[in-house]
């Protein structure tokens, strides 16, 4: 990985409390791993930045080898790696995502957090 795209990584997770790299982007997710997650945080209001590794194969391979995880998308929180769609689907469901935004002082919309689980019971 260059140094550049290990700094601009850095520097994408330290700017943002939440940080989404994916496949495309927010409104126009790529993939469908992608897509949930961001439809996940979207209903959820959650304020977060996007990051499309199909714009750059530096990004792409550097978030992987970053966060010695091999597959995207990758959640990150108040810079800490969160985990991929399997892990925060799970987390969504469980109300673990709750219990890490309200730790972590992220705003998001709780009744909606509850509706996600309300139609996955």
């Amino acid at each position: 990985m260059s140094d550049e795209a290990l700094n601009q990584i850095r520097q994408t997770i330290a700017d943002n409390d939440v940080v989404l790299f994916m496949k495309g982007t927010k409104m126009m997710p790529q993939c469908g791993f992608s897509s949930r997650i961001a439809s996940v945080l979207n209903f959820m209001g959650i304020e977060y930045a996007d990051v499309d590794v199909l714009a750059d194969a530096d990004i792409r391979q550097g978030i992987k080898d970053f966060s010695d995880w091999p597959t995207i998308p990758q959640l990150y929180v108040k810079g800490e790696f969160v985990g991929g769609c399997d892990i925060v689907t799970e987390m969504v469901l469980s109300g673990e995502l709750d219990t890490l935004f309200d730790t972590q002082g992220i705003a998001y919309n709780k009744d909606s957090a509850n509706k996600i689980r309300e139609a996955n019971a």
